[in-house]
């Protein structure tokens, strides 16, 4: 993961042009359809801070953090709150959230690392709390310059969440929302929490 962060941290400015004005209002919308008016969202891996600004002007209340720490800088700047710099696995957070919304972050998670990042993830959430995640649509690992990712489809999206405690609600592949990449596809997913299968 070290060597994504480092990219992020080299490439941020040109990343965030690229990403800052792209139009995720189609998963954003579904997903707080699922929380209450003012609820708590974690943006997980926020990036430019796109998705925390609109969840702000939207009414809830957000905590970011970005394991980039000049994404965290730019990010802080465009939300106007301060956005914490930390990695997946430094996450602690315990029923504190009512959302979490990991959009096009956690395909940077090794495969094998995902199960146990997705159970802080579901710590994290309340009794009654939504997560959504989007993957890059595949099968496998691809490298990209210095970057890796852990690619996933609908079915093995599934797999994974259920695996980690977590029912699927909504899910559905997308192409791409950024200028010139319409032919890339994501899988995006919205899951709640099962909590009485324990």
């Amino acid at each position: 993961m070290d060597g994504n962060i480092e990219y992020y941290n080299i490439n941020a400015e040109s990343f965030i042009a690229g990403t800052q004005n792209a139009d995720m209002s189609l998963w954003r919308d579904k997903f707080e359809a699922y929380i209450a008016d003012g609820g708590r969202v974690l943006d997980a891996g926020c990036g430019s801070g796109r998705d925390s600004k609109a969840f702000k002007q939207h009414g809830f209340s957000v905590v970011a953090f970005d394991a980039s720490r000049e994404m965290c800088r730019a990010a802080s700047e465009h939300i106007g709150q301060e956005v914490w710099q930390m990695r997946f696995d430094e996450i602690s957070f315990e029923e504190e959230f009512d959302g979490i919304w990991a959009c096009a972050s956690l395909l940077h998670v090794e495969f094998e690392e995902l199960p146990p990042i997705m159970g802080k993830l579901r710590k994290a959430l309340k009794n009654d709390g939504t997560l959504y995640v989007s993957f890059k649509y595949g099968e496998g690992k691809t490298i990209k310059g210095d970057r890796t990712f852990s690619n996933l489809t609908e079915s093995s999206a599934e797999k994974l969440l259920d695996g980690c405690g977590f029912t699927v609600v909504e899910s559905g592949i997308t192409g791409d929302v950024r200028k010139g990449r319409q032919d890339e596809k994501w899988v995006n997913v919205i899951a709640r929490l099962h909590r009485n299968n324990e």
